[in-house]
Order: structure tokens, then C-alpha cells, then sequence
């Protein structure tokens, strides 16, 4: 059990770090977007405006399927699932905490998987957070 949660934890550890950094370039994309908006007098929902919205949440889509393949791959080294898709399958319902039968995940480490569920709805929620806060500055910004 102590192997399982050093392996967890790494992939806390680096799954948070991955988060960050994309968090804070997205960050920087949007305060560089807004600088140019307000110099030009763009508004917020005109298609420039809505263009930066949904790059943002494509932004944090991929963060997130960067962080489930990351789990995939690990999936994958520690021979608990058999094939890439099935790692990246199994990864994104747990990762997203949609539910699953682990009865094909090799039973020694079923405790690395139940810590990603707990992982992906923190990093999703941290997204969340992230995203209501944009959209709300936007909104006090028009």
C-alpha cells in the first residue's frame, strides 16, 4: 500500500504543478487579451470577445486531457490496464469521478485510481473557480 500512495502522490504532486502552469499562462493569455480589448474599446461579447471565452475553455479542456493522459500513461507503465485506450478510457471516467468497474484494473493498485478521482474533481474544481472568476470580471468590466 505505501508503493500505491508514493505513486499517488507523485501524480498529485505533478498533476497540481501541470494545473499551475497552465492556470497561469492561461492567466497571462487574458490579462494580455484584456489590455489589447481595452485599448481598442472591444466589447466583451463581440466575436473577438467570445473567440477569447471559448479559447479558454478549450484551454482548460486541454489541461485536463493532458492530466488524464498523464494518469493513462502511468496506467500503462505499472501493466494495470492492458491498452492505451483502455488506460485513457478508464483515466477520464476516474479522473472526472463519472463512476466505473475497476474489476479490470489489477487489484494492487485500485488505490492509485480511487486518489485520482479525488485529485480530478479538486483540478476540476480549481478550473471552475478559475473560469467563474474570469467570467465575472468580464461581466463587471463592460
Amino acid at each position: 500500500m505505501l508503493e500505491q500512495l508514493f505513486v499517488s502522490a507523485l501524480m498529485v504532486l505533478l498533476t497540481v504543478l501541470i494545473h499551475g502552469i497552465g492556470i497561469l499562462a492561461l492567466a497571462r493569455f487574458l490579462r494580455i487579451e484584456a489590455r489589447e480589448e481595452a485599448e481598442e474599446h472591444i466589447h466583451p461579447m463581440s466575436l473577438r470577445g467570445i473567440s477569447v471565452t471559448l479559447s479558454l475553455v478549450l484551454g482548460l479542456f486541454v489541461l485536463h486531457g493532458i492530466e488524464i493522459w498523464v494518469y493513462a500513461f502511468v496506467y500503462l507503465w505499472l501493466d494495470v490496464l492492458p491498452t492505451l485506450s483502455d488506460a485513457v478510457y478508464f483515466s477520464t471516467i476516474t479522473y472526472a469521478t463519472t463512476g466505473y468497474d475497476d474489476d479490470g484494473l489489477v487489484e494492487a493498485w485500485r488505490m492509485v485510481a480511487a486518489i485520482e478521482g479525488v485529485n480530478g474533481i479538486i483540478l476540476l474544481g480549481w478550473s471552475t473557480a478559475f473560469f467563474v472568476t474570469v467570467v465575472a470580471r468580464m461581466g463587471r468590466n463592460r
